[in-house]
């Protein structure tokens, strides 16, 4: 029977994605019904809720892995923003001593040219920023509480830094004649050693 020409449109509560568009017959009843729309089915939302699902335990084990991270292990992961020299290619070497305390970084390899340069290269460049009371380089890498760090930023006068080559790679001497000083050059390299863990040495 032909249909009287007037249409309405329905959804399923089930599939809101899904309008039905109908005419009726004379009779009242749907005649040649067509669809518009997209059919969401109950097997596609589930499918659609596990996969979001899984991103979101994903981003929770990211943010544990994270949290877990040792300090040792961030301090060598970050290194590379702080220190043109490969990490794994160096060891750091802390000695306190009766004046201060001397901090030398040399190479594993000792024909290891590239690194050696690099290394001086740096130990340079922060000797002389260490001298104006610039530790923003260690403050990055091991944070702005380290142990010691304050009382050598706010005195720089107070300590004299020394730069020298070494046949492996470079050092740095810190001397001081104040008491203070002098325990805080301790408790600071007491710290880098701590957190450069396999990478560091002390003597």
């Amino acid at each position: 029977m032909p249909s009287t020409g007037l249409f309405f449109r329905y959804g399923f509560a089930s599939a809101p994605k899904l309008r039905v568009l109908a005419a009726l017959d004379r009779n009242g009843r749907i005649d040649q019904p067509t669809y518009e729309g997209t059919l969401v089915t109950s097997s596609t939302r589930l499918s659609s809720f596990l996969v979001r699902l899984a991103a979101l335990a994903l981003l929770l084990f990211a943010q544990v892995e994270v949290l877990a991270e040792t300090q040792q292990e961030r301090v060598n992961r970050m290194s590379h923003q702080v220190m043109p020299f490969d990490m794994s290619k160096t060891v750091h070497v802390f000695k306190m001593t009766e004046f201060g305390g001397v901090q030398s970084v040399l190479v594993r390899n000792p024909s290891d040219t590239d690194q050696i340069a690099l290394i001086r290269q740096h130990l340079k460049h922060e000797a002389e920023r260490f001298r104006r009371g610039d530790y923003s380089d260690p403050t990055q890498l091991h944070g702005a509480d380290m142990p010691g760090l304050a009382e050598l930023q706010a005195s720089p006068s107070a300590v004299e830094v020394s730069y020298s080559k070494l046949p492996a790679g470079a050092q740095l001497r810190f001397e001081t004649h104040d008491l203070r000083h002098l325990t805080a050059i301790h408790r600071w390299f007491g710290a880098q050693l701590s957190e450069h863990g396999a990478d560091a040495r002390a003597e």
